[in-house]
């Protein structure tokens, strides 16, 4: 079964008329994405969009094959002019099943929005679910066969991408391509990056892709490292990175520091972001959580794990450092990164980038600074990826 994809951007397009972002300015050429349909073996159209017929053509396709076309997610603005010969456009009641004379069988997918999902199944067996925009599945039930192919927005609901593979419905061989893209994602190449830290890809409009082939499925990174300054969105990245997988281990390393009030303000913003699928764990004892198997870890963050640890072994003051305390805590180091190295879990870890800015006044703060750069340099050794958050931009370092 092959799937052409017509377009690949939100219902307005991208970029959208009239829209002065930096993201819709970039949007030129090859670049630029119509509304999302897809034509599936020539016979069946999902979403009915401005031009079609057009896109089917540059594609090296015809729509004069075309048995059904089903219509996704309500359409805002003029009706769309269907083109001489396609049948008109309809819908697949939630839960009901389609069999074309083709040999292709639809059956629509409740979501939790407006708007219908289509799961094709092709006459070879091919499984392809294709969502609309801003839609996730509902009651979805395990276990589930894996798809082959989900085409989904995977930009604006990663948490549906999560709970397709929470019940198994996406496995590590099912090819996840986001479509329905819009300007919310800065241009160049970071909507790229940011996917294939989800485990999915964007293709450009006119693509037709085999259902089955599985050679361009991105590797999620086993270990990654996101550093970056004060408020720089280092965390915000961190969370991205893991909000399209179930049941994240959220490790907060700062404690609930009773009665500051400025902390709870700044733990209840990072608790608010988070998915409700997602757990906490309040400690910095982390060797045990990386030597253990169990769901993806999210550490926030190493600056403060290391402020523990050199409580732990005097390091504030001279004399014990001096006597056995710089060691303690090269050991501590040691210990902490040979688990990252052994380490069979996804995980993703935030420090603070800290030794690009003023020398701090005090011994202790240098001490400090020195011994964050060493840990965030040796944990850094041992990961596949690392960024640096820099007012809210990610630069890849490595990977």
């Amino acid at each position: 079964m092959d799937v052409t994809l017509l377009g690949t951007g939100a219902p307005a397009g991208l970029p959208r008329p009239d829209c002065p972002c930096a993201a819709c300015a970039a949007a030129q050429g090859e670049h630029a994405r119509a509304a999302t349909a897809l034509l599936v073996d020539g016979a069946l159209l999902l979403d009915l969009t401005p031009g079609a017929a057009f896109a089917a053509a540059r594609a090296g396709h015809s729509l004069a094959g075309v048995r059904q076309v089903l219509l996704s997610h309500p359409h805002d603005g003029p009706a769309v002019e269907v083109p001489a010969g396609l049948p008109q456009p309809g819908r697949v009641p939630d839960g009901r099943e389609l069999a074309l004379l083709t040999g292709h069988r639809v059956r629509a997918v409740a979501l939790d929005a407006p708007g219908t999902g289509y799961a094709v199944t092709g006459p070879d067996g091919g499984r392809v679910l294709y969502l609309p925009p801003g839609g996730a599945p509902a009651g979805l039930e395990a276990p589930a066969e894996p798809y082959d192919l989900i085409l989904a927005d995977v930009v604006g609901r990663p948490d549906a991408l999560a709970r397709l593979r929470a019940v198994g419905a996406a496995g590590p061989t099912t090819d996840v391509v986001a479509v329905h893209l819009d300007h919310d994602v800065p241009p160049g190449r970071e909507p790229a990056r940011r996917l294939a830290a989800a485990g999915a890809r964007a293709v450009r409009d006119g693509t037709t892709l085999t259902v089955g082939s599985y050679e361009d499925v991105p590797d999620v990174p086993r270990r990654t490292l996101v550093l970056g300054g004060a408020r720089s969105g280092k965390s915000v990245e961190a969370e991205r990175r893991l909000e399209s997988f179930p049941d994240v281990l959220y490790v907060a390393t700062g404690g609930s520091r009773s009665g500051d009030t400025e902390w709870a303000a700044r733990v209840g913003a990072h608790r608010e972001r988070r998915p409700d699928s997602w757990r906490t764990a309040e400690t910095c004892d982390l060797v045990p959580l990386l030597t253990e198997e169990g769901p993806p870890l999210l550490i926030d963050c190493l600056s403060l794990w290391l402020t523990d640890a050199m409580d732990a072994v005097g390091a504030w003051d001279d004399a014990e450092w001096a006597d056995g305390g710089e060691r303690a805590l090269r050991d501590r180091v040691r210990e902490l990164t040979e688990a990252v190295r052994a380490t069979r879990r996804t995980l993703v870890a935030v420090s603070n980038e800290v030794g690009s800015g003023i020398v701090p006044a005090t011994a202790s703060g240098r001490r400090y600074r020195d011994e964050l750069g060493r840990l965030n340099a040796a944990f850094a050794g041992e990961c596949e990826q690392v960024l640096l958050v820099v007012a809210g931009q990610a630069l890849v370092l490595r990977g």
